[in-house]
């Protein structure tokens, strides 16, 4: 993959042309990187193999907060105002470590290092095929058993730039993966409450990657489901997939289905369309849409306004697509923070990503990662009110 070149007045441009919407009681360690900013530092808990766990909050002057862990890169918190200048938190997920390490369905997590599915656990590369854990059904989905999201990272906070940088190897064999892979994903708070990502990756032999973040937003702060969320997503096509949700192949328009969000339209519009065969497979709506945009460009990907509150989230990525998944396995059977318990559609998540399946997938664009190349990608959640 080629090097993802971003500049800031590209960014700033793109966005303006697109909106449509106008833990521990451990003293903590701060690293003041401007007048406006900090980012501190306590400790999150002990992982099994007696490794301690940290807990980064990334604040800014305008009261946003951003906490993550460096235990599998977990945006565990995400505090928002409202239109009154209430602050919410805006993620599900858990109060302590221990919540996360008994039973997540990727709560915030930093997924690797192949997000999102690959049919029957196996991919060719160069002649050779390679065999996954299936943990998906016959499909292997976000890494594996141990994928990113269930590592410990190595964090450093970067004062001159109010970043915080998380680095991890996977070793060559990990999941069954080749290549020892190097990965980089650094944060960053703006002043305009935008958090940027960005991901950053080198191999030793040739491999597949395809970095994403999981995180589950609820701009209500968790007082109701999603399904009056309204949404506009930038694409006319989306991936359609089989019964195990692995992609056909195909590229489909979305106009005339219940995938065409190129307006503003309620989560809850045509989530139950019983006609329709895509949305019976996801039960709702996860699948990837197709960003409309240039190769290497950050683009606007995704806005999703919540009435009641008047929060607005914008996406924007340097990636092909985005898995707009709706929660739709959350059961119950979770109790998160505060004590709040997660039915059906509890959350949303905005997965900027490659498609589903790419190493099998020929026409798809590649994520193929050879030794001398840099991945590189960025993404940027920004939050607002109208």
């Amino acid at each position: 993959m080629r090097p993802l070149a971003v500049s800031l007045l590209s960014f700033c441009t793109i966005a303006y042309l697109f909106l449509s919407c106008g833990g521990s009681n451990q003293k903590a360690e701060t690293t003041s990187v401007d007048s406006m900013s900090t980012i501190t530092k306590t400790t999150f808990g002990q992982l099994p193999d007696g490794q301690t766990a940290d807990h980064f909050t990334l604040r800014n002057s305008k009261g946003t907060e951003v906490k993550i862990t460096n235990y599998g890169g977990l945006i565990t918190h995400w505090t928002a105002a409202d239109k009154n200048g209430v602050f919410e938190d805006m993620v599900l997920g858990y109060d302590s470590l221990s919540g996360y390490l008994k039973a997540s369905p990727f709560f915030g997590a930093l997924v690797g290092r192949y997000g999102n599915r690959i049919g029957n656990a196996k991919f060719t590369l160069d002649g050779k095929t390679y065999s996954l854990a299936a943990n998906n059904g016959p499909n292997s989905l976000h890494g594996g058993k141990v994928g990113f999201d269930k590592v410990l990272w190595k964090a450093e906070i970067l004062e001159d730039t109010k970043t915080l940088k998380l680095t991890h190897t996977s070793p060559d064999g990990d999941e069954g993966f080749p290549g020892a892979l190097s990965a980089e994903v650094t944060y960053r708070l703006t002043e305009d409450n935008a958090l940027e990502i960005e991901y950053k990756a080198t191999t030793d032999k040739p491999t597949i990657v395809n970095l994403t973040n999981h995180t589950y937003f609820n701009l209500t702060g968790g007082k109701r489901d999603v399904l009056g969320h309204q949404v506009q997503l930038n694409a006319d096509k989306f991936v359609p997939v089989d019964k195990t949700l692995i992609p056909t192949g195909q590229l489909s328009d979305v106009k005339g289905t219940p995938f065409d969000f190129l307006q503003l339209t309620e989560i809850g519009a045509r989530i139950d369309d019983p006609k329709d065969e895509q949305i019976k497979f996801g039960g709702g709506y996860d699948h990837c849409w197709v960003i409309n945009k240039g190769a290497d460009t950050l683009a606007p990907t995704a806005t999703v306004y919540e009435p009641t509150s008047g929060r607005v989230l914008e996406t924007f990525t340097t990636e092909p697509g985005v898995q707009f998944y709706t929660g739709n396995f959350l059961n119950g059977a979770i109790t998160g923070k505060n004590g709040v318990t997660y039915t059906k559609r509890s959350g949303f998540c905005l997965e900027t990503e490659h498609f589903p399946d790419s190493p099998n997938q020929a026409s798809f664009p590649s994520v193929v990662l050879r030794p001398g190349e840099v991945y590189k990608t960025k993404t940027v959640y920004k939050f607002s009110t109208k």
